[in-house]
């Protein structure tokens, strides 16, 4: 590992003004699952890292009915997994830390490392677009908001400024009778990376559904809505047929890459099989809410 500059801010001012001092090259240190095997091993050289850890207020998880759910950027994945409100109301988002890498990863591994690092096959990132999750952002120019669908520009690319610090998420609270869930295809079973990810919430409206969302990791420079999907399930009846046409849209939406995770045909189709499948059970989680 080269020789860089560390820094420990113990305040979001400070964190910032050190980004902005010192400009482009710093890099974020939350967890460093994958900084620092970057840094390590991918050749990766920064100047100086500016650590997170001692900065107060960014490992918090609150809910409350009619303000919705908020998760500071310091969450781990494990806090995530095992919250029992995630997992109640917000199950996509649990299923999809609780895969992240290993039990070890997970105790380390923070759900603003796994946004910010802006990889298309982020396991976080489906589940937060499908509950309409909000990115908190602070820098030198204030505070701003940016729906988490928006945040990233491209692989490893956000929309974050040099001197801004991701501090979290707000999700709303989900309608009743809602169901949700995400799933991922690996060439290896366990410790991998999304060669396919869907994530999935249908809210039911008696016995229609009320409101749906898409989102597919790993099959375009960054996630996607599947928003064409989701218009054709909105107001109607669930059925197989429906959901066999709505996954045949969302397949329509993706774009892969061949890559040594899977060829582009099989990513293709893959989707349209896991979306299907993801929509049969949200609506049994739905159904159970």
């Amino acid at each position: 590992m080269h020789r860089f500059e560390y820094h420990a801010p113990t305040s979001l001012d400070e964190a910032v003004a050190l980004l902005k001092e010192h400009g482009d090259g710093t890099k974020l240190l939350a967890g460093g699952t994958d900084l620092l095997v970057h840094m390590k091993e991918g050749g990766l050289h920064p100047p100086r890292v500016v650590s997170l850890h001692a900065v107060a207020g960014l490992d918090g998880i609150s809910f409350d009915k009619s303000e919705g759910l908020s998760i500071g950027s310091a969450v781990s994945m494990g806090d995530i997994e095992a919250n029992d409100t995630i997992r109640q109301r917000y199950t996509a988002l649990a299923e999809g830390a609780g895969i992240v890498g290993s039990v070890q990863t997970r105790s380390m591994a923070t759900i603003g490392g796994n946004i910010a690092n802006a990889a298309p096959s982020a396991d976080t990132a489906p589940p937060l677009a499908v509950f309409d999750a909000i990115a908190q952002i602070i820098g030198s120019g204030g505070a701003r908001e940016v729906p988490v669908i928006d945040l990233f520009e491209g692989p490893g690319s956000t929309v974050l400024a040099g001197d801004e610090v991701l501090t979290g998420f707000t999700l709303p609270t989900p309608p009743a009778n809602t169901g949700s869930v995400y799933q991922r295809h690996t060439p290896r079973k366990i410790m991998d990376i999304a060669a396919v990810s869907v994530g999935v919430r249908l809210s039911l409206d008696g016995g229609n559904i009320g409101e749906a969302r898409i989102c597919l990791g790993a099959v375009a420079a960054t996630i996607i809505r599947a928003t064409e999907a989701e218009d054709a399930l909105a107001g109607q009846t669930p059925s197989t047929e429906l959901f066999a046409k709505v996954a045949e849209l969302a397949r329509a939406a993706s774009s892969p890459i061949s890559d040594v995770r899977g060829s582009a045909e099989f990513r293709h189709h893959l989707v349209g099989v896991m979306t299907k499948r993801c929509l049969d059970v949200a609506l049994e989680r739905a159904q159970e809410n």
